[in-house]
């Protein structure tokens, strides 16, 4: 009996090669827990660094080679589909990942603070370098947790398949509510910040996990292409495949941070250590978005008409009240956060529109959004204080005239995120913007500009304190970043101005390649 059932199970097979991406973050992540059972401490760190970014370069490198138009197939039995929008994702995704783990790798990354600076007076010459480095050097664990992250989200962007989502989304999450709790400077604040995450980030899980079930026992099936043909060959749309549509776009959208749903998104930025924001804000936003897309798009795009409205409804009030609340925020990553609100509400805009050119422009947006995040927040950890990273805006009154070169790339990064002409944040906007009108939500379109021109004030008002006003005595210093955060800076500003200025090649290779395999 039992063998007669199991002989009914198919046999899985899987394409190592197609997969490799994915398994090689994976390894990389098992090899740093070994690293961590086994290297003497002194020994970790150089080993971890080895290790994540020669993994980082051989996923990218293999995301490369087989993205072409053989590249294009459902492998694992179907669970996972690789085309156009997985590999431009998972390439994007190792990208900002790259650039997130040179603020990781920075030796001095998160000090003491209070703490290291009451001491700092009493200590001999050259011991303060000494102690920083060392604290900088202290939490290794970082590094398998940000592996096993990476390895989640490449697979979150290709799973086929609402089990494969879910089990990809608890590891790209379980991580990184680890990280949130890792700063040393507020220490609370931080611990805080992890708690919250994690408690609506399992909330958030059981709802996706609940509507899953839902769409089985409706579709019978959990692969999004047997679920598209099974609400296809229905003759209706009952209550039950209602219920569950809801429950999985709640579920999604909470980690794309879209009102409602995005309480958590201010408190964990805040909170967390500045890389893991930076990590979060690029990376993960990314990949959140990427699953959003293929989810709605291949396995309910049978019933767009139904779960279109909602998404008008979320993507105008996203916009309006991100870009609202950020306009009273007195801290540089608090206004971040919001902002980060305020641009999944324009995404959402372009992801509205349901076609081909939607898929571009969403890719196009994530891509200059993901970036200029990357290179903000990089270039926070210059702005320090005694007690370690200022991040209180009105303290950057004349930092300009300190050091114009860092106030200059933040004035870059802000007219991107503001989505001013000649910045890749006007070519992804006016991306998105243009496929909505295509699709006809014109009257979506008018709400993202009034939200635009709300957004600007705060953006600006940024470059207003660092360039045209007077510094404050004993203000905040800029420190001389190392070469891991200056690479992490040059390449975010390299992106943000050449999808400014040289759009159309990058929008070319994208719409070539913005096909579901379906």
């Amino acid at each position: 009996m039992i063998q007669t059932v199991l002989n009914t199970i198919p046999t899985p097979s899987f394409e190592y090669a197609l997969l490799s991406p994915i398994l090689v973050m994976f390894l990389a992540a098992c090899l740093g827990v070994l690293v961590e059972a086994f290297l003497p401490h002194e020994k970790r760190r150089f080993a971890h660094l080895i290790i994540v970014f020669t993994a980082i370069l051989f996923a990218f490198f293999a995301v490369v080679l087989q993205s072409g138009p053989n590249g294009r197939a459902l492998v694992a039995n179907g669970t996972v589909a690789l085309d156009g929008p997985g590999w431009i994702l998972q390439g994007t995704i190792l990208l900002v990942a790259a650039l997130s783990a040179l603020l990781f790798a920075e030796s001095k990354i998160d000090p003491l603070g209070d703490a290291f600076a009451a001491r700092a007076s009493t200590l001999p010459g050259g011991e303060e370098e000494k102690i920083a480095t060392k604290l900088g050097w202290a939490q290794t664990e970082i590094w398998p947790l940000f592996s096993f992250a990476i390895s989640g989200m490449l697979l979150f962007v290709t799973a086929n398949d609402l089990l494969v989502l879910f089990v990809a989304l608890e590891v790209m999450s379980l991580p990184l509510y680890l990280l949130a709790g890792l700063a040393r400077r507020r220490r609370l604040l931080s611990q805080e910040a992890a708690l919250k995450y994690f408690i609506l980030g399992a909330l958030a899980s059981a709802i996706l996990l609940f509507g899953s079930a839902l769409t089985y026992a409706y579709t019978g099936s959990l692969e999004f292409g047997q679920i598209s043909n099974g609400i296809s060959s229905a003759n209706n749309s009952p209550g039950l495949l209602t219920a569950a549509i809801a429950l999985v776009a709640v579920g999604m959208l909470f980690k794309v941070g879209a009102v409602p749903f995005h309480q958590w998104v201010p408190d964990v930025y805040t909170g967390s250590p500045t890389p893991v924001t930076s990590f979060m804000a690029g990376a993960v936003k990314v990949a959140a978005f990427g699953g959003l897309l293929r989810v709605f798009y291949v396995a309910f795009g049978a019933l767009v008409w139904d779960w279109r409205p909602l998404i008008w409804v979320v993507a105008g009030l996203t916009m309006v009240v991100g870009s609202v609340i950020a306009l009273a925020q007195s801290d540089f990553k608090r206004m971040l956060a919001y902002s980060s609100v305020s641009n999944g509400g324009f995404i959402l805009v372009g992801f509205s529109a349901t076609s081909r050119p939607a898929i571009a422009a969403v890719l196009i947006y994530l891509i200059a959004y993901a970036f200029a995040t990357v290179g903000a927040f990089a270039l926070l950890t210059l702005i320090r204080e005694q007690a370690g990273e200022s991040s209180t805006l009105i303290r950057w009154k004349g930092l300009g005239k300190k050091s114009p070169l860092v106030a200059g790339l933040m004035s870059l990064f802000m007219l991107s995120f503001a989505g001013i002409p000649l910045t890749s944040g006007f070519t992804a906007k006016f991306g998105v913007f243009t496929a909505a009108i295509s699709g006809g939500a014109t009257a979506l379109v008018l709400v993202g500009v009034i939200a635009s021109a709300i957004a600007a004030v705060f953006y600006i008002r940024v470059i207003i304190l660092m360039f045209f006003s007077e510094p404050i005595p004993e203000g905040p210093f800029v420190v001389v970043p190392s070469i891991f955060t200056t690479i992490a800076i040059t390449a975010s500003a390299v992106v943000t101005i050449i999808l400014g200025l040289f759009p159309q090649v990058v929008i070319d290779l994208i719409s070539s390649a913005s096909v579901f395999l379906r």
